[in-house]
């Protein structure tokens, strides 16, 4: 199997292992057996179990950059956008749901490396809003537009946690509960 492919189904695996025993009780061993190579195979591409989870969250962050910006292409309004890239967003949350709740309640736990991925995650979001307000709010100032971004993105984190809890609200429904706190303060601009 190539690098890359083996790569990633080490991802996948740990992923899957971390978010069903949380990282203080996942093992290279139990990632090993999951993947079914040798546990040195793993340290040789991540070098440490930290290096395994600061992969899992990097894949993760790549693939909410993707499925967030793909929401919002042919978008003509600020609200619909808005909406659009929420939803998205909540939509992600739900597909990883178990390992969501793991990434905010044990990176600080797994070191420094994935608190950094995790602030990583957040200021790409963060860029993302920004930059998609820009596009439909050119005239107000980027320093505010990036205050509203960061509140967008802090509001997202709290509110996954609380959802990926229930079993009551879908994606849009998250996305609605935070489109009627945000979009009163953001749709006069």
């Amino acid at each position: 199997m190539p690098r890359a492919e083996r790569e990633q189904q080490m991802v996948e695996v740990a992923e899957e292992i971390f978010a069903d025993r949380g990282f203080l009780a996942t093992s290279m061993d139990d990632v090993a057996e999951g993947v079914g190579v040798s546990k040195p195979m793993i340290y040789e591409y991540f070098g440490s179990k930290e290096g395994l989870f600061v992969a899992c969250i990097r894949a993760a962050r790549a693939e909410l950059l993707n499925v967030t910006l793909a929401s919002v292409v042919g978008v003509n309004s600020a609200e619909e956008a808005l909406r659009r890239g929420l939803t998205a967003f909540f939509a992600f949350t739900d597909s990883h749901r178990r390992s969501w709740k793991l990434l905010q309640a044990e990176a600080a736990v797994a070191g420094p490396e994935a608190v950094a991925e995790i602030e990583a995650v957040r200021r790409q979001q963060t860029a993302v809003n920004t930059t998609l307000f820009e596009s439909f709010l050119p005239d107000v100032p980027h320093n505010e537009l990036e205050a509203y971004a960061e509140i967008v993105v802090g509001a997202c984190e709290r509110l996954s946690l609380w959802y990926v809890q229930r079993d009551d609200v879908d994606a849009a429904g998250a996305a609605e509960i935070l489109m009627r706190m945000v979009w009163f303060g953001l749709r006069p601009l």
